[in-house]
């Protein structure tokens, strides 16, 4: 019966470990997508990821930008986009025109060059609001994370699967891991800001 007993603690705890693993997995995705997302807020140099969200619409469907052209940065104020295919330079550079970025694409009938001007300090400050949203977005989907990972612990020991003590120790786990990921989120969220403020 000992030996039984012992199995069954020994499954819980293995149980544990690769829940404790998807946990962490499944945190450093949000954290990933927030810093996505970061990515896309313009700071006062020219950055090739300002035109990661931007899709065309190619033969129909809506293609993301970098799967159609070679996007670099020939010197800090200046995006350059040289499509594979010409006939989708117009394309290219309507959805850049229409985007939220407020672009102004200059087509010379083979690269579409953008000049990125430097940000006042409006502009700057309305990024930096941006910014924290994008912060904020990334915590509520980790705190999120947490609430279903406590409840599945919860449920685990309501089964009988795990002992108080054990449920305790692994909600502590959860919020330790929880509040590392929020910590994650803030230091970037500082780069931003430190990148956008920058003059």
């Amino acid at each position: 019966m000992n030996l039984l007993v012992s199995l069954i603690v020994n499954f819980a705890i293995t149980l544990l470990i690769m829940s404790n693993q998807e946990l962490k997995t499944t945190m450093s995705k949000s954290v990933e997508a927030a810093q996505r997302n970061f990515n896309t807020i313009r700071t006062g140099r020219a950055n090739t990821s300002l035109l990661d969200r931007i899709s065309v619409e190619y033969y129909g469907s809506d293609t993301p930008l970098k799967s159609l052209a070679t996007i670099s940065t020939p010197d800090s104020q200046t995006i350059a986009i040289q499509p594979f295919d010409l006939g989708s330079l117009a394309s290219i550079e309507k959805a850049i025109a229409t985007s939220d970025l407020g672009f102004t694409p200059n087509n010379d009938g083979k690269i579409i060059r953008i000049n990125v001007p430097p940000l006042t300090e409006e502009r700057r400050k309305e990024f930096c609001k941006l910014a924290s949203k994008y912060a904020e977005e990334g915590k509520v989907a980790l705190r999120n994370i947490r609430r279903d990972a406590i409840e599945k612990v919860k449920k685990s020991e309501k089964d009988g699967d795990l002992s108080e003590d054990q449920s305790r120790d692994e909600q502590d786990t959860i919020q330790k891991e929880t509040d590392h990921f929020i910590n994650d989120i803030d230091k970037k969220l500082s780069e931003k800001e430190a990148e956008i403020l920058k003059v």
